[in-house]
């Protein structure tokens, strides 16, 4: 059958290929809800007690898939989520309910774990919803897959409903900085908290000398007010953002050296920082006094000759970029932010959000450091 003669065969129906979020003709028995009027449902019937025994979220660790035979199981837990907890700086920003994943027996946490593995490896994915109280999948962006593989139920036709489990085969054939997330539901989905990274070391990778991971985010958290059950109203089409993280914190939380993820660096040291947008809103990060070079975008390397300095980057949402700079300024405590100057905010007050910060190590004896010490809440 010719592309034409299929159009004209699927005309006036919804089509076994429907786009994503919509109805599909022929729904698999995989398939436990549309998820048109599952996002009706959730809202209606999927709210839990705030006051419920719920664990608080953990900062996102590594998992070292070559370490544990290329597998990991990853299951949502209702978890609430820290954001700022402190009384200064327009705190506390709380996530009253997130959908956080976990990895294994480790802490759940907003962003999901950092999944890390080498090119030319095979990792199995198990989505173990068995405990679960809605439909989800697995989505990952970048490396090449069967059509199976792809955790859009819309378009293969399978999901994990609650009290099953499914896993998914993932190649690692595209080494680089990547993403996952929840394609179910997935406006409402990621911005519960189900995303993370994966990270695809290429053969004979070196790391630099302080490496990071950074995501950013915006979120409008009547939506986490009301899946938690409080007096809150939320649409996906009225979305207003008023919470913006670094990797889940907003400023002073980011500086938090546990908590948070400042970059520490000693004088000399290379770093290598891999940036993400896991948000719906564009965000250019500005370095202070560093300039950096573009390494590498949605895992291809930038040629040697087409890189330049900037101390500008701007992320679109789902895109990925690694920087690389060296410490060599004159050691201090700088800024980096997102130049959207309201995203640097909590509320009204300035600064917060999406603020974090390039700390060289001889400065840590400082009084200022002290003070932003106080602020994030470190005791240490």
């Amino acid at each position: 059958m010719t592309r034409r003669e299929f159009a004209k065969a699927t005309a006036g129906t919804t089509g076994l290929f429907a786009l994503a979020g919509c109805t599909a003709s022929t729904p698999s028995s995989d398939l436990t809800a549309s998820e048109v009027d599952a996002d009706a449902s959730e809202t209606a019937t999927q709210q839990v007690d705030p006051s419920a025994d719920v664990p608080t979220t953990s900062p996102p660790q590594i998992v070292d898939l070559d370490e544990q035979d290329h597998q990991v199981t990853l299951s949502s837990v209702p978890s609430y989520h820290e954001v700022h907890p402190g009384e200064v700086m327009g705190g506390p920003v709380d996530l009253p309910r997130v959908w956080a994943f976990q990895a294994d027996d480790r802490e759940p946490s907003v962003p999901g774990p950092i999944l890390r593995t080498t090119e030319g490896n095979t990792v199995e994915v198990t989505l173990d919803n068995t405990d679960g109280g809605r439909p989800h999948t697995v989505h990952f962006h970048g490396v090449r897959k069967t059509w199976e593989n792809d955790g859009v139920p819309t378009t293969t036709g399978i999901t994990v409903p609650p009290g099953e489990k499914h896993t998914y085969e993932i190649p690692a054939n595209v080494p680089g900085t990547h993403l996952y997330h929840c394609h179910y539901q997935t406006h409402r989905h990621i911005d519960m908290g189900m995303y993370g990274f994966f990270r695809v070391d290429p053969e004979g990778y070196e790391p630099a000398d302080q490496e990071l991971f950074m995501t950013m985010k915006e979120w409008d958290n009547d939506l986490n007010k009301q899946m938690a059950g409080m007096d809150a109203s939320y649409s996906p089409r009225e979305r207003d953002p008023n919470v913006f993280t670094i990797n889940g914190k907003s400023c002073p939380r980011t500086l938090h050296p546990e908590d948070g993820s400042p970059v520490i660096v000693s004088q000399g040291d290379t770093v290598r920082i891999h940036f993400a947008n896991n948000g719906y809103m564009m965000h250019p990060m500005h370095t202070h006094n560093h300039r950096f070079e573009v390494v590498e975008k949605d895992g291809s390397p930038i040629p040697e000759a087409a890189r330049y300095k900037q101390d500008v980057l701007n992320i679109a949402p789902a895109e990925r970029k690694t920087v690389e700079f060296e410490a060599d300024a004159d050691p201090g405590i700088y800024l980096m932010h997102c130049h959207k100057v309201f995203h640097a905010m909590n509320g009204n007050s300035y600064p917060g959000g999406m603020v974090g910060a390039i700390v060289y190590e001889e400065a840590m004896d400082s009084e200022i450091f002290g003070e932003l010490m106080d602020y994030a809440g470190y005791d240490g």
